[in-house]
């Protein structure tokens, strides 16, 4: 995973000293699609039942395929050159991989030549964990190789569990998605795509490090890559770590700091870390910690070349399955959307998965279990998809074989309740918006000047009727920073007033109090108004309750602003305003996922 925790120790070693309601109307269904297979409609599974006596998944009938002895492949990766350090000078850059295909009768893999009916496509989990953190890539991995290999290769498809460069048996350095790994990653799936046994299609399926590696791979413009299933995965680096010039503890030193030691473990290959983009890591976190930006404006690419969704928007030729907790803090909700309708927009077939878990994957009760309140407590155990390796290989047999309807391209959202629905798009393009002024609002705790030791308790007024709140809502706060500073920096809590639980959170360096991720610095003691965003959220709220909203310097892990943490003082007039998309969805909107009661709040 993400490695956020241990980033934040680092980070201040670093610094010092200096996600079911039961009304409203019903939500679209798409009935125009016949499901004439093996597969039922996710509003007709409850009644199915699977095993869950594994730590994940199982689909719901066995293929008919053995599955073949572990081979061990050393990729070339000729793309690497001289300019590149690393391998591009010691010479012989490779990715290393472990491959699992299916065992059928009549067919020989090793053959030059390999019959139309014995081609298979390939599912290949990319990341830098095997032999760092993990077992090697020859062994499957509970992470998410075991779930491929014991379900999908039974049905005929390969399975491969790639190591990126400088992690693993792979050489060169540790890139950290950089363009060095984005030509690992393409040559592991040229090579999958273009083997005499493969049917020419490759897909790429993971989590966090290894979601962000899909979104590489479509950024590479592999011809092969006919599907990805990013799980938290990242749209760029930069894009996660810094929020409207706001930085995670992490960003400074998520190169160097956390996954640069993958590539320094003591043997002669310890030199090839000593790449470009390794190098560059030295400076460009510090510095867009510095600037709260990209540093595009200094002449540097460094994050640039770590941004992959917009080219993989322009290149890519596939269909994308993107998978999200909207409870996952460690890669936020804001890399799954708008990420879901721009990919839609730009003509692909995309679907959404987002429950109420944290930095998980569907199917593992002991995650998602452990979640406390606010955080996702309230969803569990609804939040448990024993269905999801079906619901997969109904999607790897569409866009990897050719075989069976295709998959309908929704979203299925879970509320903090619980609540399961289908929407046609996240966030829904039809929202009603519920607007608040700040003086509307009543102050009930706190000072409206923000110091770094105290914070401001804002109540908004009671909802008439039950309130579901969903995807980006926005504050716009009037704030005047302080006369000895050139910037400061807040953070917003949204919770429920009956109870205090969390709701959602926005951050913001008031640099960029316009939002983006293009800021400047403020004349001291000017007053802005800073459009925050708040991180994805799909909530309820029951009639008669209301929002507080709980503003302070800083939150969750973020590092105030290095400009200053002087304070701010707030104005809560009509140009301060807080803005929640709504849309009534009920229990006739809801469907119940396999091998669970029903909703309590559905059944009264």
């Amino acid at each position: 995973m993400l490695r956020r925790n241990m980033a934040i120790i680092l980070i201040m070693m670093l610094l010092s000293p200096t996600l079911s309601g039961c009304t409203g109307s019903s939500s679209e269904r798409d009935d125009n699609i016949e499901y004439d297979h093996w597969l039922l409609p996710v509003e007709e599974r409850s009644g199915e039942s699977y095993r869950n006596d594994d730590v994940f998944s199982r689909v719901s009938k066995n293929g008919t395929f053995g599955t073949g002895d572990v081979q061990s492949i050393f990729v070339p990766v000729p793309a690497i050159m001289l300019s590149d350090g690393g391998a591009g000078m010691t010479g012989g850059a490779e990715v290393h991989l472990g491959l699992w295909l299916p065992v059928k009768e009549g067919c020989d893999f090793t053959a030059s030549t390999v019959s139309e009916e014995c081609k298979v496509p390939v599912i290949a989990e990319i990341g830098p964990y095997y032999d760092d953190g993990d077992v090697d890539a020859l062994t499957p991995a509970d992470r998410l190789g075991r779930f491929l290999i014991e379900n999908y290769v039974q049905h005929g498809y390969g399975v491969a569990q790639v190591s990126v460069f400088g992690t693993g048996q792979s050489n060169h350095c540790m890139d950290l998605m950089g363009h060095d790994e984005q030509a690992g990653i393409r040559a592991a799936v040229d090579w999958l795509g273009s083997q005499p046994w493969s049917n020419g299609k490759v897909g790429a399926i993971g989590k966090s490090y290894d979601g962000s590696t899909p979104w590489n791979a479509a950024a590479s413009g592999s011809e092969f890559l006919a599907t990805i299933v990013p799980m938290s995965g990242l749209i760029g680096v930069h894009d996660l770590m810094w929020r409207n010039g706001s930085m995670e503890a992490r960003g400074a030193i998520m190169h160097n700091g956390v996954y640069g030691s993958f590539g320094l473990d003591g043997d002669t290959g310890d030199i090839e870390n000593a790449c470009e983009g390794y190098v560059e890591g030295y400076y460009a976190g510090p510095a867009a910690y510095m600037t709260g930006d990209n540093l595009a404006w200094t002449g540097s690419d460094y994050w640039e070349e770590r941004h992959f969704l917009s080219n993989a928007l322009e290149v890519y030729n596939g269909s994308i399955y993107i998978i999200h907790g909207l409870q996952d803090w460690n890669v936020d909700p804001h890399m799954a959307f708008p990420a879901h309708q721009m990919a839609i927009d730009s003509g692909f077939d995309v679907k959404g998965l987002y429950g109420q878990w944290a930095h998980d994957y569907p199917d593992r009760e002991s995650g998602h279990s452990a979640l406390s309140s606010g955080r996702g407590a309230e969803a569990y155990p609804f939040t448990l998809r024993w269905d999801w390796a079906d619901d997969m290989l109904e999607w790897f047999d569409f866009y990897l074989m050719n075989k069976g309807p295709q998959p309908r391209l929704v979203a299925e959202v879970q509320d903090n309740m619980g609540g399961w629905r289908v929407e046609q798009t996240y966030p829904p393009l039809e929202v009603d918006t519920i607007s608040f002024a700040m003086d509307e609002c009543e102050i009930v705790g706190g000072s409206d000047t923000i110091t770094s030791t105290s914070s401001l308790r804002v109540l908004c007024p009671d909802f008439d009727t039950q309130t579901r709140i969903v995807g980006t809502p926005t504050i716009h706060l009037e704030a005047t920073i302080s006369q000895f500073s050139t910037s400061g920096h807040l953070f917003v809590e949204m919770v429920q007033s009956s109870n205090e639980m969390h709701l959602g959170h926005a951050v913001m360096d008031l640099r960029f109090h316009e939002g983006g991720n293009q800021g400047s610095s403020l004349i001291p003691g000017s007053t802005v108004i800073a459009k925050m965003e708040f991180f994805g959220m799909d909530v309820v709220v029951p009639e008669g309750d209301s929002v507080q909203l709980i503003i302070s310097q800083t939150g969750e892990d973020y590092v105030p602003s290095p400009v200053s943490t002087m304070p701010v003082t707030l104005s809560m007039g009509s140009e301060s305003s807080l803005n929640l998309p709504s849309v009534l969805r009920g229990c006739s909107d809801m469907f119940l996922p396999p091998m669970h009661e029903p909703y309590p709040q559905c059944t009264e």
